[in-house]
């Protein structure tokens, strides 16, 4: 039998994908500039996340007076605009790609690492849960400054990931069509 802690993650790793042992540590986007990369993206493609299912999901950030990042994140789904608010912070000066996410005031900081970004087209995005070093969740993200990138772009973007020991066979193209 498992312990119940065990039995509560299951829910939350079901709709995700989830690998065996501790997360890997990608290289992130190096002399990271946040001024730049503050505005809109959309997602292109990414891996499952069960509280981002719909069509034409976009992030948006925005610098607060008080130095954390206002996040966002909007989507369709079953017939309505859904809406996240939440809140980024660069946790470390002297890393400001490792950024920290988080949509509750009660939730701790998830990872947010921007792993590649040209600031005005793209950006590889990677987070990951380590569960007691047992296993761990994946989420990755392509996102674009426009609701479509090419294909040429989206497959270097999942290359970035892959030889970054991130497992992008799940990944899925968002739907971006019929949007406002």
């Amino acid at each position: 039998m498992f312990p119940v802690p065990f039995v509560l993650l299951l829910p939350l790793v079901s709709a995700q994908i989830y690998h065996w042992g501790p997360c890997p540590i990608p290289s992130v986007q190096p002399n990271f500039d946040l001024q730049k990369y503050l505005g809109t993206w959309y997602e292109i493609a990414k891996l499952p996340v069960a509280t981002a299912r719909g069509k034409c999901i976009k992030a948006d950030y925005t610098l607060r007076g008080d130095g954390t990042i206002s996040v966002l994140n909007s989507r369709f789904y079953k017939d309505k605009v859904r809406i996240a608010e939440g809140t980024a912070v660069i946790q470390d000066p002297n890393n400001p790609a490792k950024l920290g996410v988080s949509f509750s005031y009660f939730a701790p900081y998830s990872p947010y690492w921007v792993v590649s970004t040209d600031y005005v087209s793209g950006a590889v995005v990677y987070s990951c849960t380590d569960v007691f070093r047992i296993f761990h969740v994946d989420y990755a993200w392509i996102m674009g400054r426009s609701r479509f990138l090419p294909a040429d772009t989206v497959e270097y973007a999942r290359e970035l990931l892959a030889k970054e020991n991130i497992d992008t066979f799940m990944m899925s193209v968002t739907d971006q069509t019929g949007c406002d």
